[in-house]
């Protein structure tokens, strides 16, 4: 496995005068917005976006239109740690916005050069921008908040048909260097009948345990209401297809703690360990340190993290996660309103 430091990342390096002024602009904003869910935040921030850099621009469009990459990295962001403050013991009940606010604008900007913003109303309270960093009672769990147990690559919400399109991890801090790790598909050594099974519905995904009710704040009626979607896809277990688009580049909708194959589906079995092993042998590490802002293309790369010793002590690895989709109609069925930004 490797680091950032492998040719086959590709990344931008900000100068010092693009740093200072994506800073400038960070705070700047903070001013005039109150929060990363204002709608009228969201209806600027197009326009915004296009105040960043133009090489910060042009480096993001690149990624986006190549279709290819699975990931890339921006790098030399300035993320003030005296102004951020300690990392948190857990994102529920924290002052929104935080001290962190201006970073959590930033990675709006970025979300808007991809696409659109969204959240889950059974994900982290309906928030936006999430907060990952280790909580002490779940880091023996299949969450981003946890450290103790390996979290198995996956595909983000790999199990709705609304999923993100790319994912944006920003790096407040890693002193640690924890790494991400993350993967690619290259179908050639799949033989063409073990494809042709892959690209048919006869797998299940569950959805992952950060969906949970035990995982949310639940209050009333309302908030149980939220997580009725979720809970049918439990029961129900709907059967569909692992990969997508070209048979011969496909995309991907993979997380193998979650998936089970239908008992007798032998065929389907085969070809579903026949991919799990191809992604998996390919798996490398990529650290985000303190100033990257990681982008992953949420059809073309998996991701997961290793496990690490969490410190509790204000000084652990930090990130912030936004969710991106190229087209905020296509979940429409799902959000309350055509101007909400959250699904469920």
């Amino acid at each position: 496995m490797s680091n950032l430091t492998d040719q086959s990342t590709s990344d931008y390096s900000l100068t010092a005068e693009e740093a200072s002024a994506i800073a400038a602009l960070s705070l700047e904003l903070t001013d005039s917005y109150p929060s990363f869910n204002d709608p009228v935040l969201l209806r600027d921030a197009p326009r915004l976006a296009a105040r960043l850099p133009e090489g910060v621009q042009r480096f993001l469009r690149e990624f986006k239109l190549t279709d290819h990459e699975g990931h890339a990295v921006i790098r030399g962001h300035e993320f003030d740690q005296q102004r951020i403050g300690p990392t948190p013991d857990h994102w529920r009940g924290r002052q929104r916005p935080g001290p962190e606010f201006p970073e959590e604008l930033l990675l709006m900007l970025y979300a808007a050069l991809l696409g659109e913003p969204f959240g889950w109303a059974t994900q982290q309270d309906g928030h936006l921008v999430h907060d990952i960093f280790p909580i002490r009672q779940h880091e023996n769990d299949q969450l981003g908040m946890g450290s103790k147990e390996l979290l198995t690559w996956h595909t983000e919400d790999a199990f709705h048909p609304y999923r993100s399109d790319y994912l944006i991890l920003g790096a407040l801090r890693n002193p640690d260097r924890v790494p991400t790790t993350l993967g690619g598909l290259d179908v050639a050594s799949l033989s063409a009948e073990d494809i042709d099974i892959l690209f048919e519905p006869r797998f299940s995904i569950a959805p992952d345990e950060s969906h949970l009710p035990k995982n949310n704040t639940i209050t009333g009626e309302e908030e149980e209401a939220r997580f009725a979607t979720i809970q049918r896809m439990i029961d129900e277990r709907p059967l569909g297809p692992l990969l997508y688009g070209s048979r011969l580049d496909p995309y991907m909708r993979l997380d193998p703690y979650f998936t089970s194959v239908p008992e007798g589906d032998t065929d389907a079995r085969r070809a579903y360990d026949a991919l799990y092993k191809l992604v998996d042998a390919g798996m490398r590490e990529v650290v985000a340190d303190q100033g990257d802002v990681l982008f992953i293309d949420n059809h073309r790369a998996v991701h997961g993290r290793l496990p690490f010793k969490a410190h509790y002590d204000g000084t652990d690895r930090w990130l912030k996660r936004v969710c991106v989709t190229a087209d905020l109609r296509r979940s429409r069925e799902m959000r309350a309103t055509a101007a909400t930004r959250l699904l469920g």
